[in-house]
């Protein structure tokens, strides 16, 4: 049996639209899509740079090794 995504949270699916409605009217329906896609931007540059700091650190390991 799968766990719901927003179980932490214990949000239920009435919870969630009125967050989403409240969304919706802070921000209005022209500016969301822009919104999402910066969100989305920003996580994916997150993950890459985090990505890019362990090849940075495997290879800052491998030369350490390899001087000795």
């Amino acid at each position: 049996m799968a766990a719901p995504v927003f179980a932490f949270l214990d949000l239920s699916t009435p919870d969630l639209l009125i967050i989403l409605a409240v969304v919706l009217l802070l921000f209005g329906a022209k500016k969301l899509p822009e919104l999402s896609k910066s969100l989305g931007t920003s996580a994916r540059e997150l993950r890459k740079g985090l990505s890019g700091d362990e090849e940075t650190k495997k290879e800052s390991s491998s030369q350490d090794t390899s001087q000795k």
